[in-house]
């Protein structure tokens, strides 16, 4: 059986949220909370001694293990790459479209790219890419979109400010016309990037 101060690494490794000094007695059937406590103090130490990666932080009422703040950098730049591999080129061009117009709607971004952009939005927002950011004065009053603390994050950026410079503005297409009659309006051309698929779907 392992060591008891081992079960309660294995106990603050496993739970995603802090674990209470009770709970750890009563999950390793313990004298008393201070025999909880003791053995997190060395588990503590442990780390220190080692000079672990890892340590053990009172917070909310109970106990996490997290990394130390000196190897924060690595983990920044483990998110950076986990997002880039993550996201589409359709996802890509969407992100940019919104960092560069923000706050900007669906149907803007749809207008930009010639193509539904939903199902692109929903998964930035899966991402924690972008975030709403209230509705637009417009018809039907569709939501704003604007990035996130983990955009910035992802991609190294201390602020907005940073954004690589572009030429010219980023204009919205003017919307086109379909006569009454015609069942059949003109299909956008879903460029490079492939047509996303239907809303809804």
């Amino acid at each position: 059986m392992p060591e008891p101060i081992s079960l309660v690494e294995a106990l603050l490794f496993a739970s995603d949220a802090p674990v209470e000094a009770e709970r750890i007695r009563e999950v390793l059937d313990l004298a008393s909370v201070a025999a909880a406590r003791e053995l997190i103090a060395r588990l503590g130490e442990r780390y220190a001694q080692q000079e672990s990666a890892l340590q053990v932080v009172e917070a909310g009422g109970g106990f996490r293990l997290v990394t130390r703040p000196e190897v924060a950098p690595w983990l920044v730049r483990l998110a950076r790459s986990r997002t880039r591999s993550r996201l589409s080129r359709p996802a890509l061009e969407t992100l940019a479209i919104v960092a560069y117009q923000q706050p900007v709607s669906r149907p803007d971004v749809d207008a930009i790219r010639g193509v539904n952009s939903e199902a692109v939005l929903d998964n930035l927002m899966e991402k924690r890419m972008i975030r709403t950011a209230g509705r637009k004065d417009a018809p039907g009053r569709p939501f704003l979109y604007e990035t996130t603390r983990e955009f910035l994050v992802a991609f190294g950026l201390r602020d907005l400010s940073e954004l690589p410079q572009v030429e010219g503005e980023l204009l919205l297409p003017e919307p086109v016309a379909v006569a009454a009659g015609d069942a059949n309006p003109p299909q956008q051309d879903p460029g490079p990037g492939g047509a996303d698929e239907p809303a809804g779907s």
